[in-house]
């Protein structure tokens, strides 16, 4: 099912503000994805994409202000209170999702008062789990991971009294440079202007003026030269018994990315050091390196890090390497 882009392509839709409504039929797409969505809960225990992106769903439906049979908002619910949701950075995207979509169905009321209460108190609950996740540096999770903390604390009003807010908002400034795809300035934007996605739903379109103009991007500066960056493959038990399949030295532009990198190394050796990546709105995924593939039924991932154990904040196509630095890349479980 495709949950997740149906719904952030909904959720979109309603901040444009079209002259139509031609989401309609969208909306009936979604509602049927989440149905197909959970079937997988009877053979693997949690939807067949995952609880992001079937949280985004249940989002995107109440932002249009469409009603959910309570079964599926009990199923979230539930995944949350028994912390199914997931684990380090990318569980705080997961929790804040789903927080998000428990405070606009509050505030819509499309719940009965009981239900309503619930939601309630699993959104502020989510709120101090964001809180408890920040960093000494102020980031919560991740850096891309941030906005959605900061999107909760908008959304439920904790943002005027918890401190954590402040300090997440400066450590988001002074990372703007990382948001450099349309997925994740959509997630950075709002924030920036003190709203949440759950401000869609209130939106005024015949007051939104039509001020979106072209923007000429210039072209990264070529730095000449090239760096040697030491490439590590690292796979722990339960998959391998050997802990580092590849330890060398990959010589690279000076420009190179990490993607840049991996493809120099894979035709520097193409028999020896192969990977796979899939397309994503974020960029693109590692998914296979030597033939191990991260699967999400396996709930494994492959975890990008400078040495010795630093996790990077940026994707394998935006993260550029110094000359010199030593990137893992570590099949961990999440």
């Amino acid at each position: 099912p495709q949950t997740g882009r149906l719904a952030l392509y909904l959720l979109g839709l309603g901040a444009t503000c079209p002259p139509a409504s031609p989401q309609r039929s969208l909306v009936t797409w979604l509602k049927y994805y989440l149905e197909e969505d959970w079937t997988g809960s009877r053979r693997h225990g949690h939807p067949l994409t995952s609880y992001y992106q079937y949280g985004l769903g249940v989002l995107a439906l109440c932002v249009h202000h469409k009603r959910l049979r309570e079964e599926v908002i009990e199923r979230l619910l539930t995944a949350q209170h028994h912390g199914r949701l997931g684990h380090g950075g990318n569980a705080v995207d997961t929790e804040a999702v789903v927080a998000l979509a428990f405070a606009c169905l509050e505030r819509r009321r499309l719940v009965r008062t009981g239900l309503a209460a619930k939601l309630q108190a699993a959104a502020h609950g989510a709120s101090r789990s964001m809180a408890e996740a920040q960093g000494p540096d102020g980031i919560i999770g991740n850096i891309y991971s941030t906005p959605w903390a900061l999107q909760v604390f908008l959304a439920t009003g904790t943002c005027q009294t918890e401190p954590a807010f402040g300090q997440a908002m400066a450590a988001l400034l002074e990372n703007l440079h990382a948001f450099g795809t349309a997925a994740t300035m959509a997630q950075v934007l709002p924030v920036l202007h003190g709203r949440s996605y759950l401000d869609i739903a209130s939106m005024h379109c015949r007051e939104e003026l039509d001020t979106l103009t072209p923007m000429d991007m210039e072209p990264l500066t070529e730095v000449p030269g090239n760096k040697m960056v030491t490439l590590v493959v690292e796979c722990p038990l339960p998959w391998c018994y050997e802990l580092r399949l590849y330890d060398r030295p990959v010589l690279a532009p000076a420009a190179a990315s990490l993607l840049d990198v991996l493809q120099a190394a894979a035709a520097l050796e193409p028999h020896d050091f192969k990977f796979d990546t899939q397309d994503t709105p974020q960029g693109p995924f590692l998914t296979q390196v030597l033939g191990l593939e991260a699967r999400q039924e396996k709930r494994n991932y492959w975890q990008l890090l400078t040495a010795p154990n630093t996790p990077l904040q940026m994707g394998i196509a935006d993260y550029r390497p110094q000359d010199g630095e030593t990137l893992i890349l570590r099949l961990s479980e999440w």
